[in-house]
């Protein structure tokens, strides 16, 4: 029952923070949002027992691909309608905010425990059984991508790499040009 709980308390936190980032006019909220629901995915990723799956949505995306997201929109310097009185008057701004943000980090602390909890007792378990292919390991997973998926792995990592370029060649150039 209380599983049935957290998936719906999780994929509502998923569906609402990906609402809101389309409904802000900060890019930086719709970035911050991006990264909750990310959050909340990996969540609901560790409910399925994915906990390698969840661990790379939280370093990966949130980590790795957000950050690269949140320096182009800093470089850039994206124009923002009414900023300062959107500052001013955003509601997590308010106060008690700063408690709340306490909370939701505490929380991601914990989630991040469990489901490394949880890694290595399905670990302990398989190497009590022997059964090793019963659940993909880390090594696995990086023998398949870096042998059978090294072009596409590759191809992506140059094709970020051509999109900060691009981000700061943007950024360099001179209005009126």
């Amino acid at each position: 029952m209380s599983e049935t709980i957290l998936f719906y308390l999780f994929a509502g936190i998923a569906i609402a923070a990906s609402t809101l980032v389309i409904g802000q006019r900060n890019p930086m909220y719709s970035i911050m949002l991006l990264i909750a629901s990310f959050g909340a995915l990996s969540a609901l990723y560790i409910q399925l027992d994915a906990p390698f799956v969840a661990m790379a949505q939280i370093i990966v995306y949130a980590g790795a691909i957000m950050v690269l997201f949140l320096f182009v929109v800093m470089l850039l310097n994206a124009p923002q309608e009414d900023a300062a009185v959107w500052d001013r008057t955003h509601p997590l701004r308010r106060p008690g905010m700063g408690r709340l943000g306490a909370l939701l980090a505490g929380l991601l602390i914990v989630q991040l425990v469990w489901a490394l909890v949880r890694a290595t007792d399905a670990s302990a378990a398989v190497g009590e059984r022997g059964d090793v292919a019963a659940i993909s390991s880390v090594r696995s997973v990086g023998r398949v991508l870096f042998t059978d998926y090294v072009f596409a792995f590759e191809a992506t990592s140059i094709l970020i790499l051509v999109a900060m370029v691009g981000a700061v060649v943007l950024a360099a150039r001179e209005p009126g040009r």
